[in-house]
């Protein structure tokens, strides 16, 4: 479960993300990297996981994150910025099978450059859909970040999709998955965007990141 926050701290997560953000630019090459704005927080998931639907629910602004039609098609990194000093990336979606080999190793090639060396990156949130949990893709996303040595998060989407106590069983099977895992942060967030349940908590964790 997610750590607990004060009203304060919701508040801020609410005034942070009020519906500000605005779309700054897709990149598919390290080279078009645009400069730090103080913190970057980076969103990764499966193709199909429901990470457009929970960024647009997350920043208030609906169809800030375009879904596309085709899963797995995009291969960009789209910067969208919140007020001075953050900034939210949304990486592709990995695991779908349709890519060629050639293009699935040039963008592995991109992504790790960019969780290498980009200093004000400074939490990566990894989504799960409750309905299917940790799968392969997901571990080898774990394994790049403790590699690149970025803090990341857990955040179970689609929980109204699912029975309360699979979900239940769903939280403790997660938590073990990265019990022992260097870079992981050991507590995991629990939304649905549909539901609009959870979102505050990640806007408050969000807001949090620009305190420390």
């Amino acid at each position: 479960m997610s750590d607990s926050f004060t009203d304060e701290e919701l508040l801020a997560g609410r005034q942070l993300l009020n519906g500000s953000a605005t779309f700054r630019m897709g990149v598919a090459k390290l080279d078009q990297l645009p400069p730090m704005r103080n913190i970057e927080v980076a969103f990764a998931g499966r193709s199909n996981v429901g990470k457009s639907t929970l960024l647009n629910a997350l920043t208030g602004v609906n169809g800030l994150a375009r879904t596309s039609n085709t899963p797995g098609r995009t291969r960009e990194l789209n910067f969208f910025d919140v007020g001075p000093n953050l900034s939210l990336v949304d990486m592709p979606g990995y695991g779908y099978a349709k890519a060629s080999k050639k293009d699935v190793k040039q963008w592995q090639s991109v992504l790790r450059g960019y969780l290498r060396g980009r200093v004000g990156l400074t939490r990566a949130f990894v989504l799960i859909d409750a309905r299917h949990g940790v799968m392969t893709p997901d571990i080898e996303m774990f394994e790049m970040l403790d590699d690149a040595a970025v803090a990341y998060q857990l955040v179970i989407t689609k929980s109204d999709k699912i029975k309360p106590s699979e979900l239940e069983s769903l939280t403790a099977e997660t938590l073990i998955a990265i019990k022992k895992r260097a870079a992981a942060y050991p507590t995991i967030h629990i939304t649905s965007a549909e539901k609009a349940f959870g979102i505050d908590d990640l806007r408050a964790e969000v807001a949090r990141l620009l305190n420390k």
